[in-house]
């Protein structure tokens, strides 16, 4: 069992409360192991639209503020549910910022999309990654996933009910530390 500490930055796209993605986000992170630390983000919300005119050598500190966590993790793990066959703005605002500064180059990074859907989230799983791979981030193929009709999966309170889901999950989180240890 590896000794070295692990510290994962996870990132829900939903800004609701009661949303199934941040539910699945906790779900997923507490398959980790025991040498792994999984740090929420929480600034969505708090960053302002990306304009690349503002985005000079003293951005605003909710920027600072989401830079530095992506810099200081080993490894990222991105939950998000499709909204109008794309990912949420909030999310995609989040990921702009980080264009020009770099912090997901060469970055290992795990991508989850959830919907009540037959097909799982699969515009805004492709959309991400797409994103996410122009900024040269390092997602690995088996650290990635697709949860269609999330609702009959996972419980109100957040726990999986769905076998198959959790060891999917647990695949992901396993991929993804795989890709950090190498």
């Amino acid at each position: 069992m590896p000794t070295d500490s692990i510290n994962i930055l996870a990132i829900s796209g939903s800004l609701r409360k009661s949303s199934t993605n941040t539910a699945l986000l906790h779900a997923a992170a507490n398959l980790a192991p025991s040498h792994v630390t999984v740090i929420y983000y929480e600034g969505l919300n708090d960053l302002p639209h990306f304009n690349p005119e503002i985005d000079m050598d003293n951005v605003m500190a909710p920027v600072e503020l989401w830079r530095s966590q992506l810099k200081a993790a080993d490894a990222v793990l991105i939950c998000t549910p499709e909204y109008a066959k794309g990912v949420p703005g909030v999310l995609k605002n989040a990921l702009d910022w980080i264009v020009s500064s770099g912090e997901f180059m060469n970055k290992p990074v795990a991508v989850i999309s959830a919907s009540p859907t037959p097909w799982g989230g699969e515009y805004a799983h492709d959309s991400i990654v797409l994103t996410l791979t122009m900024m040269d981030a390092k997602i690995a193929e088996d650290a990635t996933l697709t949860v269609p009709h999330i609702g009959l999966k996972l419980s109100k309170d957040g726990v999986i009910t769905d076998p198959e889901t959790e060891q999917a999950l647990k695949n992901v989180i396993d991929a993804l530390i795989r890709d950090i240890e190498r």
